[in-house]
Order: structure tokens, then sequence, then C-alpha cells
């Protein structure tokens, strides 16, 4: 029974976090809806199309710090849990993804992934960053980089601790963050989806992809107000 408490309490701290989306309240402050505008998700890469470097490097690190947070927080609090910071930092990528208080259109997790990550160990974390920077330039697509550590975090996780249970606790995030880039996927195969390059070039990007209107031209114009 104390066991299922502490389950659950680990779910709804986790989760709770999760809700905080600093990139959706970036965007209120600018008096929009972050998630109606440029790529519809309310992340970090999003974030950058719309507000720009300093936005994107505020909200990454916050959405990291969320599942950090929530990991060593229920680590902490319940000791005797052995698989506490794994469900936490799991409730806390679905409530990220899907947060309650946004009706459930959340982000895409990639950046709250990390953030478990890094609580479970910081030089894996280091190596999983430079392995996630190589298949964005090396397949120039961002947008496979979450789909590809959600899966392959857990798979190292358990060949370094053999334990299944927290593994396949850390699993179960991949099934949303698949589902929320399906139509990435999709985009890849018809050649509509953003490369790499729209870091450097997002207007040269979104001319090539058939993206470039008045609407995002005023919307690349607002960032620097």
């Amino acid at each position: 029974m104390q066991t299922a408490l502490y389950i659950l309490l680990c779910i709804l701290i986790g989760y709770s976090l999760g809700n905080f989306s600093p990139s959706y309240l970036l965007g209120r402050r600018k008096g929009y809806d972050i998630r109606e505008e440029g790529s519809g998700n309310a992340g970090a890469t999003n974030a950058f199309l719309l507000l720009g470097k300093n936005a994107f490097f505020l909200t990454a690190i916050l959405d990291i710090l969320k599942s950090f947070a929530a990991y060593k927080i229920c680590q902490l609090i319940f000791p005797t849990l052995s698989v506490a910071g794994p469900i936490a930092g799991s409730s806390c990528i679905l409530g990220h993804i899907w947060p309650v208080l946004m009706h459930f259109r959340g982000g895409k997790g990639m950046a709250s992934l990390g953030g478990v990550i890094l609580a479970w160990d910081w030089k894996w974390f280091l190596i999983l960053l430079a392995t996630a920077i190589l298949i964005a330039f090396g397949t120039r697509y961002v947008c496979l980089v979450a789909p590809i550590m959600s899966l392959l975090f857990p798979v190292i996780h358990y060949f370094l601790t053999r334990n299944l249970i927290a593994s396949l606790i850390l699993l179960i995030p991949a099934v949303p963050i698949f589902a929320k880039h399906w139509e990435n996927f999709k985009r890849i195969r018809t050649g509509e989806e953003m490369r790499t390059s729209f870091i450097w070039n997002k207007e040269g990007e979104l001319k090539r992809i058939g993206k470039w209107n008045e609407k995002t031209e005023s919307q690349l114009e607002r960032r620097s107000k």
C-alpha cells in the first residue's frame, strides 16, 4: 500500500512539473499562443523560430531543469523506492507533452528527456548530447533526435544498470514522442520537413518547403521587437 502511494506521488509530482511550459509563457508575453503559430509546438525549437535564440536557450534550459528536478526530488523524498526517479522523470515528460493545464497540447519532449538523462548520469548526458548533435547534422533533421534518443537511452540504461523495470519505465515516453513526431516523419518523406540548416537560414528553409509567406515574414520580423 505504501509503495503504491509513493508511486502515485512520484507520478503526480513529475506530471505537475511537466505542465510548466516556458515557451508558452514567453509567447503569451508577446501576446500570442505559441501553439497557434510557427510549427504549432510548445517547445524550444518553435521558441527559436518565433522568438529567437535567447528564448530557445531559456526554454530548453527550463524544460531540462523541470524533469531533472522531478527525478531528483522524488529520489530524495522516496529513497526506499528504487524507481522513484524514473517514474517522476517519465511522468514529467508526459506532462510536458500532454499538459492538462494547456488542454493536453504541449511540446514534443526532447529537452525534458534530456533532463531525465542528466538527472541519471551527467557524463552520459554529455555523451548523448554529442550523439544528438551528430544525428541532427548527420541526418540534416533535428526532428529525428528525440525519437532516436527516447529508444537509445532506456537501452543504455538497462545495459549499465540491469534494472529492467526502471528501463521499461524510461521507455514509456518513447510512445508519445514518436506519436508527436509522426507528422515530421511524413514531411521528411515528401521533402517538406525543415532541415537543420534552419538554425542559420530560416528564410531559405521556409522558402524551400514552400512555407514562406507574409505571415511567416511578419513572425520573423516580430522577433526583433
